[in-house]
């Protein structure tokens, strides 16, 4: 009899590439969602569970061996308001709260829980690779990423193994910032953000689903994790070994100067201007290897498939 894994934030882009995973390696899914939604597929249903009135579907927290922790409002998504910003923070901390609530009180068999962060959680630094040790910014990413941490690390006290993932940029033209940079490359313009010096630490989405299997199936794991690919590159890099793989040579690189990113998107600029090289030396010591561990390789697959 295969495990049960029940998604946090299941409808989105990782949650749906780990659902379609989970279920060709025979697992039972549930994912919780707020809205009411159906599913042809055997072995994949949906729960509902509301933030605001602090309720979760308890049958399925009952039937869960794992609980993988997606939720969150996408941090891109809007420019940052100060309401944006609170909804960014609550729907992170406020969804780990509800979950420990709900599994305190609430018999179940749940062993894991894997929850997201965020490499957001470091400050900016060019010259030194961040490790799983090194202290939380305190801008507003770094606030949040360490609240959002706290709030699931309390489910250990349940004795439940907990593991977070700190993930980087996460790379897929199925959305996310390697999707808005490949639009104008479709007029041939590769648009590099400001001066395009600042580190990038990314991870392929085909690794990431990866490693939140890997948590499920290896025991050993068990703490906080950089999700991000051994071979941070810099923002002008990135998008360069996109406009090759997808162009060739005929593209002409765009600079967007630091003070219109400013313009366009407030606050979240000071995100995208951000310098931020982290280490994946930890995950690789347990024995985990990425399938793509360089920037062009995975730019290749991504523009190769979205041909195929």
């Amino acid at each position: 009899m295969m495990d049960t894994v029940l998604i946090t934030g299941g409808t989105g882009l990782i949650g749906r590439a780990l659902t379609s995973l989970l279920l060709e390696k025979g697992y039972k899914v549930i994912v919780l969602s707020r809205k009411k939604m159906s599913s042809d597929h055997p072995q994949l249903r949906y729960a509902s569970w509301d933030l605001g009135h602090k309720t979760l579907d308890t049958t399925a927290l009952q039937e869960a061996d794992h609980i993988i922790h997606l939720a969150g409002a996408g941090v891109a998504d809007a420019r940052w308001t100060s309401a944006r910003k609170q909804e960014i923070v609550d729907s992170r901390v406020q969804s780990s709260q509800l979950l420990f609530d709900q599994l305190r009180q609430h018999p179940n068999k749940v062993r894991k829980v894997i929850s997201a962060s965020a490499t957001g959680y470091y400050g900016p630094y060019t010259d030194h690779a961040f490790t799983e040790n090194d202290p939380p910014a305190t801008d507003f990413l770094g606030t949040t990423c360490k609240a959002w941490e706290d709030s699931v690390r309390q489910i250990e006290t349940l004795g439940k193994k907990v593991i977070i993932f700190r993930t980087g940029i996460v790379l897929s033209l199925k959305g996310g910032a390697l999707k808005e940079f490949h639009k104008p490359l479709k007029l041939g313009f590769a648009t590099v953000m400001g001066s395009g010096d600042q580190f990038v630490s990314w991870i392929h989405l085909q690794d990431l689903v990866r490693l939140y299997f890997n948590a499920i199936v290896n025991d050993r794991l068990n703490g906080v994790y950089n999700a991000v690919a051994p071979h941070p590159v810099t923002n002008q890099e990135l998008v360069t070994s996109l406009a090759h793989a997808a162009k060739g040579n005929s593209f002409i690189t765009v600079h967007v100067p630091a003070f219109a990113l400013k313009l366009a998107l407030g606050e979240m600029s000071v995100e995208v201007l951000k310098s931020v090289k982290v280490s994946s030396a930890k995950i690789q010591q347990t024995g985990f290897q990425f399938s793509y561990p360089v920037v062009k390789e995975a730019v290749k697959q991504l523009i190769g498939a979205s041909k195929a």
